[in-house]
């Protein structure tokens, strides 16, 4: 069996090393009554990243909350992985955390429109070990991504509840 595995990685690392092809893993959609600005102020306050976010344990940035700024985050279950935030503009949020051999990359998307907010993400693995990744944690990025999408939601509408 681990011989079989090394051969897997071994042969995923000879294949793909000179790609940089990217396997949609999951993803979620949602609208809300909160506005964009909300989800921002919430992806902008890691700490409270937890709250919505059930597979995390905790979020560290290691400055302000823009693009290019780098941080750490722990898994539940896992080890510290490095992440660096790629894009935010006014549209989108995109983080990327670097894997052993592979990036994994969630790619938030807001649109305010006339029937509420839409919300969106997209985790994608990328890399010469992303095959391996993936079988590690596809199924678990599979299955909560829909459920912290609207974790997010209920938070950012809570949010602007209690502002009233």
């Amino acid at each position: 069996m681990l011989v079989n595995l090394v051969r897997f990685v071994l042969t995923a690392s000879l294949v793909c090393a000179h790609t940089n092809d990217m396997t949609t893993i999951a993803t979620a959609s949602a609208t809300s009554t909160a506005p964009a600005a909300q989800f921002f102020a919430l992806w902008a306050d890691m700490d409270t990243w937890p709250e919505w976010n059930t597979d995390t344990e905790w979020v560290r940035l290691d400055g302000p909350f823009v693009q290019g700024a780098t941080g750490t985050l722990k898994p539940k279950g896992g080890p510290k992985v490095k992440f660096t935030v790629e894009k935010l503009t006014a549209t989108d949020f995109v983080d990327v955390s670097t894997l052993w051999g592979a990036r994994l990359t969630f790619d938030h998307h807001i649109v305010e429109t006339s029937s509420g907010t839409e919300v969106s993400v997209a985790v994608r693995m990328s890399g010469p070990l992303s095959k391996v990744w993936t079988m590690v944690m596809g199924g678990g990025l599979r299955k909560s991504a829909q459920a912290d999408l609207d974790a997010l939601v209920r938070a950012a509408e809570a949010k602007v509840a209690a502002q009233r």
